[in-house]
């Protein structure tokens, strides 16, 4: 489980192509990892992965072909979102995180307004039901808060767009600040939302 806070801003420096997906060289940058075993989970842009080695400075994880189809930057050299999985001395500053990402979305808009940011994403219509005005939301391994949120269109063509406001500190801290229109960003819904869905489909078919 992670919190959504992200704990420093690492660098994706080697990509090796492997029979089914891919292994990651991770500059950790400024992530402290004397506590870090083989075997322990850190989330990379919002998804789960695995230490399979490290070294010094960095750490490596392999990454299945169904977790490349899945998310999306995890197959690029690129700066990167990094949190060590939570312990239970911690404080939960933004909430719990699986680290499993539900989907893709894509930015429609990112732009200052006035001492902050506006960032407006289209998520995928099958995640509209677990998004809600004021509830929360990741987007690359960030814990955000939705503030306005559309329903587009319909059928397989429906989007859930909603928008975020971020604060200058969220986007010097994290990679939210190189989104442009168009970039792809991994999504990951409440953890309780996912819950009380699953509770209210069985109560129906009773």
């Amino acid at each position: 489980m992670f919190t959504g806070i992200i704990a420093a801003v690492g660098k994706i420096s080697a990509v090796e192509q492997l029979a089914d997906g891919v292994r990651l060289s991770v500059d950790a940058g400024a992530l402290p990892l004397d506590d870090v075993a083989l075997g322990d989970s850190i989330a990379i842009n919002g998804a789960c992965m695995t230490v399979v080695d490290k070294t010094a400075t960095g750490f490596y994880v392999n990454v299945s072909r169904e977790s490349l189809n899945c998310t999306a930057g995890l197959d690029t050299v690129m700066e990167v979102n990094l949190e060590k999985a939570m312990t239970l001395a911690e404080r939960l500053g933004g909430h719990l995180v699986s680290g499993h990402v539900d989907g893709i979305g894509s930015v429609h808009k990112f732009a200052p307004v006035g001492e902050s940011w506006e960032l407006v994403i289209d998520a995928p219509g099958a995640l509209a039901k677990y998004l809600a005005f004021k509830g929360s939301v990741v987007v690359n391994g960030v814990s955000l808060t939705l503030n306005r949120i559309e329903d587009l269109g319909a059928g397989d063509g429906q989007v859930c767009r909603f928008s975020i406001n971020l604060i200058p500190h969220t986007v010097e801290v994290t990679t939210l600040k190189h989104l442009r229109a168009g970039a792809k960003v991994n999504l990951e819904i409440d953890l309780i939302a996912r819950y009380v869905e699953r509770m209210l489909s069985l109560s129906n078919t009773k």
